[in-house]
């Protein structure tokens, strides 16, 4: 399938960088308009429709062949998308590993929208330091960042983690995670917060509380994908000031995220939206405000 050139306004006269054009490209790929073994308009098509030099094209698409994003590329005839595209297809690798190159993909978008159903924010609080990161350095700038986050109410008796053995008094379980909810969400709301005043960029978290344990980990990226992974449940010790706790509980930078995209076919679209639609179900019904102590 020969893919038709798409028309793109160019603010005023400055001229796109190799990146920039890359960027749009790769969202191109990420949402589905460019798929698995397309082939590119030619450099004179990009370059016309971009409003640059060819040398300017021609060092975009090195930077998507470095990241794997293209196949067949020659002097000859312009390439392909790759059949198999790093990050989007192949085995699912552990959530702490897969999450960050996600998130860099969906803030290549002007407007970003994240959306997540977790049992704590340490994850994805980690996971968004890349693409803050890239924003510092100027490599890409979303002009808004509108985060939804789902967290577990503070008034609910967990499934997990819990102690092995119910306890006589406070559950120390239970205030470990609460600590850990708190300090990981105000840290990640900080450090986006923080780009509306260094970069000018309209930014919004808000939380809300589930009044159950969530068993899996959710994340819907732009409307477009959606990453889900399993909480596995195991017992483990942990020492702590107050002695040790032995509890069972999970780890979930381990487990294994699976990626559904909307470009990817009728059954994966149908999931990102069966699962924006769960989400928006909860968070306009049945949790409620979360602040965090």
């Amino acid at each position: 399938m020969v893919v038709t050139q798409e028309n793109v306004a160019v603010n005023g006269s400055r001229k796109l960088s190799p990146q920039e054009i890359a960027d749009t490209l790769r969202e191109r790929i990420r949402t589905g308009d460019l798929k698995a073994g397309d082939r590119l308009p030619t450099q004179a098509e990009l370059a016309d429709e971009f409003g640059v030099e060819r040398g300017t094209v021609r060092q975009a698409l090195r930077v998507l062949q470095e990241d794997g994003l293209l196949s067949n590329v020659s002097k000859g005839s312009p390439p392909r998308i790759a059949e198999r595209v790093p990050g989007l297809s192949g085995e699912p690798q552990p959530t702490m590993v897969a999450l960050a190159p996600r998130l860099t993909e969906a803030f290549a978008s002007p407007h970003v929208r994240i959306d997540a159903a977790c049992l704590t924010a340490e994850t994805l609080m980690v996971a968004l330091s890349e693409p803050v990161r890239l924003i510092h350095e100027g490599r890409i700038r979303p002009e808004s960042i509108d985060v939804r986050i789902l967290l577990p109410s503070r008034d609910i008796n967990l499934a997990f983690p819990v102690p092995v053995e119910a306890p006589d008094d406070d559950n120390p379980v239970h205030q470990r995670w609460l600590e850990m909810r708190n300090a990981q969400g105000h840290v990640l709301r900080h450090n986006l917060r923080a780009l509306r005043s260094s970069h000018g960029i309209d930014v919004k978290v808000t939380f809300r509380a589930l009044p159950f344990t969530p068993p899996v980990k959710l994340y819907l990226l732009n409307g477009v994908e959606a990453l889900i992974a399993y909480y596995m449940v195991s017992r483990r010790e942990e020492s702590t000031d107050a002695g040790v706790l032995d509890m069972y509980d999970v780890l979930g930078t381990e487990s294994l995220l699976f990626s559904f995209e909307k470009g990817a076919g009728e059954r994966d679209a149908s999931f990102v939206a069966q699962s924006q639609k769960w989400f928006d179900a909860l968070w306009e019904t049945i949790t409620t405000d979360l602040t965090l102590s």
